[in-house]
């Protein structure tokens, strides 16, 4: 049966804008093809020097709460192969807990918020507090639901504007990782895709970039 695959992580490049007050990733090389002779082959080691919230990433609860876990400790059940519910909120900044529909479709799923925020990606509006982010409500909601993760198209699933951070403290506190700055939610159908959102697995890390993927059956998208 034929798949189609929706690429949901912005790439990563040297010197790119990443979340603000926070260094650019510098992309750089270590080893040169012209410095490779030394074992009678052309090769090239690359080295990336970069903060865990670069690019589409994941938060670990680790990340606000030193005693949950870290990337690596992160179970795969909520990572792979995990079943998608779409959430839409285009054109709206404030998303409250009414778009959420009925609670017993969350449960185990994968949460993605549909904003279109990510349309402005690179831009120093993306960045800016204008960006859409969900109110703590819609945290208390999704642990509730039991979902398995939550991720958004947005800058951050916080108010950043406010010096608190609602969401995080309550979906990390309850062992659900958040995945955010996400793309092309608009490929993904309401239901029936499923999630693969991996980061490399490093210790005494609560953030790093991932490649998440949706995939799906080609006959879903019509």
């Amino acid at each position: 049966m034929s798949k189609a695959i929706v690429e949901l992580s912005h790439p990563i490049s040297d010197g790119m804008l990443t979340y603000p007050g926070l260094p650019e990733p510098r992309v750089t090389t270590h080893i040169a093809r012209d410095r490779s002779a030394l074992i009678d082959m052309t090769y090239e080691i690359a080295r990336i020097d970069t903060v865990g919230k670069t690019g589409t990433f994941i938060d670990a609860p680790f990340h606000f709460h030193a005693e949950g876990a870290d990337i690596a400790e992160l179970p795969l059940e909520r990572l792979f192969n995990v079943p998608i519910v779409m959430i839409r909120a285009m054109g709206t900044r404030v998303v409250g807990p009414d778009v959420l529909g009925d609670p017993a479709r969350l449960w185990g799923k994968a949460v993605l918020v549909h904003t279109g925020w990510s349309a402005r990606w690179g831009s120093s509006e993306y960045r800016g507090p204008g960006h859409p982010y969900l109110v703590g409500e819609v945290a208390d909601a999704l642990v509730a639901a039991n979902v398995a993760l939550v991720g958004i198209d947005s800058l951050d699933v916080d108010d950043t504007s406010l010096p608190t951070r609602p969401c995080h403290h309550t979906l990390l506190g309850a062992g659900i990782p958040i995945i955010e700055q996400l793309t092309n939610l608009d490929a993904v159908p309401d239901t029936g895709a499923r999630l693969v959102a991996l980061p490399a697995p490093v210790r005494g890390m609560g953030s790093f970039p991932i490649r998440a993927v949706a995939w799906t059956d080609s006959s879903v998208f019509g």
